[in-house]
């Protein structure tokens, strides 16, 4: 695979998208570049003001872009079935679904609306019930993309079916890499599904490698070890926030991308550069886990794919 670049994104003119946490970081980046390409982009976020901004920002590049925003919080799964509801009223179909919002490693374990812990509840459990939520539209969509942000946090990460709210004992980063590692196996057991049942659509996931974002000040914080660590290390092993969503990018618009697939950069570690096939670790792959985890995220939610999708 040669060095891919946001040059290489085909044209997307009729293509719907949603995107969320787009605006900042790594999804504004995606936002901008489907854009960019002539896709119809709904941004979705928890700040309006934000959401005002990024759409301001997107406009002064591409004066002709069809953008939206839309409230979204996916640490609410009321403010999820909401959306839901309101894209559903307003389009037939959905093309491509980005789940790409995430917290990382809060220090103090902190719970969601529903009581799930945030980072399993915000990374997964939220997305979950998003895309459940929307697979019908996504079957109206024409070659319908599903993409996961996953981590390479997820080599770390175990699910922990006997603790899964970290409830009897907090890690932060324990709690990430897990929410991590469901991110990446809720990607494969969906092409699984889709496979099974004539969903007919492509799940895949991707990771950024060490981009730079907000999400280490939005989590962790700006002081102690890691992120002294990272600002002495950041010039050399890291990249921008736009280079970051490029695994992303191709995961969702590649010819060559595959169902299935995960994608990140290719340079030492999975840590920056041009996207290719990146490592998923064996507790990924792990087909019986996952659909444990499927049914257990049915249960917690309240919502499930199967009716939605008979339904369609």
């Amino acid at each position: 695979m040669t060095d891919w670049t946001i040059a290489d994104i085909p044209p997307l003119s009729g293509k719907t998208a949603v995107i969320t946490g787009a605006t900042g970081g790594l999804g504004y980046e995606t936002a901008l570049a489907l854009a960019g390409a002539g896709a119809s982009v709904v941004l979705t976020g928890r700040n309006e003001a934000k959401g005002r901004h990024a759409l301001q920002a997107i406009s002064g590049k591409f004066p002709n872009a069809e953008i939206a925003y839309e409230n979204l919080d996916l640490a609410n799964l009321a403010s999820v079935a909401d959306f839901a509801t309101r894209y559903a009223a307003a389009h037939a179909s959905l093309d491509l679904l980005i789940n790409n919002a995430g917290v990382m490693a809060l220090p103090e374990r902190q719970v969601t609306s529903d009581g799930f812990e945030m980072q399993l509840g915000t990374n997964y459990l939220g997305h979950y019930a998003l895309t459940a939520l929307l697979l019908p539209l996504l079957r109206h969509g024409h070659q319908p993309r599903v993409v996961n942000l996953s981590s390479l946090a997820h080599r770390s990460g175990a699910i922990n079916f006997g603790d899964l709210q970290s409830a009897r004992s907090y890690s932060s980063w324990k709690a990430y890499c897990q929410s991590k590692l469901a991110m990446l196996m809720f990607a494969l057991e969906l092409q699984r599904r889709s496979d099974a049942v004539g969903w007919g659509l492509m799940s895949n996931a991707a990771h950024p490698g060490y981009a730079r974002t907000e999400l280490i000040a939005n989590g962790p914080g700006t002081s102690g070890l890691l992120w002294q660590l990272g600002q002495f290390l950041q010039p050399y092993i890291s990249q921008s926030a736009a280079e970051g969503a490029l695994p992303t990018l191709f995961a969702a618009t590649s010819p060559q991308a595959k169902a299935g697939g995960y994608y990140g950069p290719n340079w030492f570690y999975e840590l920056k550069g041009s996207p290719v096939p990146a490592k998923i670790m064996p507790q990924a792959e792990d087909a019986t886990a996952a659909a444990r985890l499927w049914d257990v995220s049915a249960t917690l939610t309240g919502v499930s794919f199967d009716p939605v999708a008979v339904a369609a």
